[in-house]
């Protein structure tokens, strides 16, 4: 019984406690895709519990909104890269392009 208790505890304490703390509090522009993916999730997933505060909702859904144009633009530049690199035009001359820091 104290088991199974300890256990509950363990998943509530799990479920109250933030997530991505510090990733939230860096700037969209500076996380790396993965991290920035894997934030919007868990405020999707706080969002779609419906158990915070309008005024909670509505931060989250504007920080969500700049990961997610975070994670557009990191997509089209991978999507650039990808292109130059598998241009099969024998004509065509390499192109150079800026790599982030992040990458």
């Amino acid at each position: 019984m104290i088991l199974q208790t300890n256990a509950q505890w363990g998943n509530l304490h799990a479920a109250t406690k933030p997530r991505n703390l510090d990733m939230s509090r860096k700037k969209p522009e500076n996380l790396s895709f993965e991290e920035a993916l894997s934030e919007l999730e868990s405020l999707v997933d706080r969002l779609e519990q419906g158990d915070i505060s309008l005024e909670e909702s509505l931060k989250s859904f504007e920080r969500g909104i700049a990961l997610t144009r975070n994670c557009q633009q990191a997509l089209a530049k991978a999507e650039q890269k990808v292109s130059i690199l598998s241009d099969k035009t024998l004509e065509a001359e390499p192109e150079t392009f800026e790599v982030d820091a992040k990458d």
